[in-house]
C-alpha cells in the first residue's frame, strides 16, 4: 500500500485538513494507496511557495545552463528509475507494460532531455524601428507561477512535457494530477527534488476536481496548462476570465481516419487497429471515425474486427497484454453507454459491445468494440467516447471523405492512408486537425507540436512552440541618441 504526501516550498507535509483519498489498480478494482487530499489552504501555500521560489535569487540567478543541467539530470533519473515508473503507471492507470515501458517512461525522460537542450536556445530578437537614436530588442521572460493539471490517460507522460518546458523557461509550478491515476506523477515530484530543484520551484497537490478549480481561480496563479475534456477546457476557460491568466488547453478529439482505395489495406487494418485501441483507446488522439473507400469497406470491416476480436486482453502488467483495462468503474460504465446508444441508434454491432468476465470481471475491462453502418449524426461518431470502440463508415468521393471528416466539433488528429504521393500531400492541409498523419500510429515527439483545433484546445505543447506558451515577450527601447 503507498502512501503519498504534498510537495510544499520543498517539504512533504499532509494536507491541512488531514484528508485523503484512496487510487485503485483498475486491473481488479483493489486499492492500491492513498494520497493526501489538499484543500483551500493547500492551493494557498503552494502558490505562495511557488512564487517566493519564482522571486528568489536562487532561482532567478541560476544561468540557462544550470537549468539545462538541472533538467538533464531528472532525465537521467526517470531512466534509473525507469522499472520502478512503468510499474506504478501500469498499477495505478492501468496501461499495459509495452505503453507504460516503451512509451510513457521513455518519452518523460526524453521530454526532459530536449528541453534541457532548450534552456541555453532562448533567443530574443532586435526590431529595426524608425525612432531615432533607439536601439530596440525584445526578449523572454517566464510568466511566472504555473498551475499544471494534467489527466488520468497518460500521467507521467503529460507531467514532463508539461513541466519540462515551464522550468526551462524559468517558471515555477504547481504539477496538480488526476486524482484516479496520482502515483507516477509524485515519484516525478520525488526525483525533481533528488536532481536539486530548488525548494518551491516545483509543488505538487494531489487531490480532486476541487483543487483544480481552486488553482483555476487563485490571483496568485499567473498560468494554466490543462490536460483533459473539452467540458472541463470550457470551464477554466470561464473562470480564468476574471484575472485573465494565461490558459493553454490540450482537450479531446474525435480523430478521422480516411482510407483511399488504393491503400495497402493489411496496413491500414492494423495501423488503425493499433492507433485506435492505443492505451485501450484512452488517448485524445486515438483513430476513431473510418472513412473507407466504398469498394474496400467491406474487406476493411471484415478484416480489422476479426483483428480486433483476437487482442489478447488483460492486466498490463502481464507481458502478452494488448488491452489492458479502463482507468475506473465510472468510465467503464460510460463507455458501456455509448456502445449501448450506437446500438440503440441502428448502428451494426460487429464485434465487441461488452464487459470482459471470467477472471478478469473485477476489473475494468471492456472488449474492443467495432460497429459498422455508422451514420455521422449519431452519437458514437460525433462524441468523444475515449474507449476501445471503432466507427466504420463508407465514402464514394474523396472529396466527400475529407468533408465528413472535417464535420466535427474536434480537430487534434487525423490520418490518412494511401500509397499515393500527391494525395499524401495535398489531403492533409485540407483536414482541420492540429496534427495528420499519413500511414502511421498516432506518434508523438519532443521536436514536434501537439494541440488541435476548435473544441480540441488552445495552443500548442512541445517543440519549440512550449517555450512561446511559458513565457511572455518584452519589449525594450533604449535611447543611444
Amino acid at each position: 500500500m503507498v502512501s503519498t504526501r504534498l510537495l510544499v516550498a520543498g517539504e512533504w507535509v499532509d494536507a491541512a485538513s488531514g484528508a485523503t483519498s484512496e487510487t485503485r489498480n483498475p486491473a481488479n478494482g483493489q486499492i492500491i494507496g492513498t494520497f493526501a487530499e489538499a484543500g483551500t489552504a493547500d492551493v494557498d501555500a503552494a502558490v505562495a511557495a511557488a512564487r517566493a521560489a519564482f522571486e528568489s535569487v536562487a532561482w532567478r540567478a541560476m544561468t540557462p545552463d544550470e537549468r539545462g543541467r538541472l533538467l538533464w539530470r531528472v532525465a537521467e533519473l526517470i531512466e534509473r528509475d525507469a522499472k520502478e515508473l512503468a510499474e506504478l503507471e501500469t498499477l495505478d492507470q492501468g496501461q499495459p507494460g509495452f505503453v507504460s515501458g516503451g512509451v510513457s517512461v521513455p518519452l518523460a525522460a526524453q521530454v526532459f532531455r530536449y528541453y534541457a537542450g532548450f534552456a541555453t536556445k532562448i533567443e530574443g530578437t532586435v526590431s529595426p524601428v524608425s525612432i531615432p537614436g533607439n536601439l530596440t530588442y525584445q526578449h523572454r521572460l517566464p510568466v511566472g507561477v504555473c498551475a499544471l493539471i494534467t489527466p488520468w490517460n497518460f500521467p507521467l507522460a503529460i507531467a514532463a512535457w508539461k513541466l519540462a518546458p515551464a522550468l526551462a523557461t524559468g517558471n515555477t509550478v504547481i504539477l496538480k494530477p488526476a486524482e484516479q491515476t496520482p502515483l507516477s506523477t509524485v515519484r516525478l515530484a520525488e526525483l525533481c527534488v533528488e536532481a536539486g530543484v530548488p525548494a518551491g520551484v516545483v509543488n505538487l497537490l494531489t487531490g480532486g476536481p476541487d483543487v483544480g478549480r481552486a488553482l483555476v481561480v487563485h490571483r496568485g496563479v499567473d498560468k494554466i496548462s490543462f490536460t483533459g475534456s473539452t467540458a472541463v477546457g470550457q470551464q477554466i476557460v470561464r473562470a480564468s476570465a476574471d484575472d485573465l491568466k494565461r490558459v493553454s488547453l490540450e482537450l479531446g478529439g474525435k480523430a478521422p481516419s480516411i482510407v483511399c482505395a488504393d491503400a495497402d489495406i493489411d496496413a491500414a487494418v492494423m495501423g488503425n487497429l493499433q492507433g485506435a485501441i492505443f492505451n485501450t483507446g484512452q488517448a485524445c488522439g486515438a483513430y476513431t471515425r473510418f472513412f473507407v473507400q466504398r469498394s474496400r469497406v467491406d474487406e476493411f470491416t471484415e478484416k480489422i474486427a476479426a483483428a480486433a476480436g483476437s487482442l489478447a486482453i488483460g492486466p498490463g502488467s502481464d507481458p502478452d497484454t494488448v488491452v489492458g483495462p479502463l482507468v475506473s468503474q465510472e468510465h467503464l460504465d460510460r463507455v458501456a453507454s455509448y456502445v449501448g446508444t450506437g446500438v440503440d441508434q441502428g448502428a451494426q454491432l460487429v464485434t465487441g459491445g461488452q464487459r470482459v468476465g471470467g477472471d478478469l470481471a473485477e476489473g475494468f475491462f471492456y472488449r474492443p468494440t467495432v460497429f459498422g453502418e455508422v451514420r455521422d449524426d449519431m452519437t458514437i461518431a460525433r462524441e468523444e467516447i475515449f474507449g476501445p470502440v471503432l466507427s466504420i463508415m463508407p465514402y464514394d468521393d474523396l472529396d466527400e471523405a475529407v468533408a465528413r471528416a472535417n464535420d466535427t466539433d474536434y480537430g487534434l488528429a487525423a490520418v490518412l492512408w494511401t500509397k499515393d504521393l500527391a494525395t499524401a500531400h495535398t489531403v492533409p492541409p485540407r483536414i482541420h486537425a492540429g496534427t495528420v498523419f499519413v500511414n502511421q500510429l498516432p506518434l508523438i515527439d519532443p521536436g514536434a507540436p501537439w494541440g488541435g483545433f476548435g473544441m480540441s484546445g488552445w495552443g500548442r505543447e512541445l517543440g519549440a512552440y512550449s517555450i512561446e506558451e511559458f513565457t511572455e515577450t518584452q519589449s525594450v527601447f533604449l535611447n543611444i541618441g
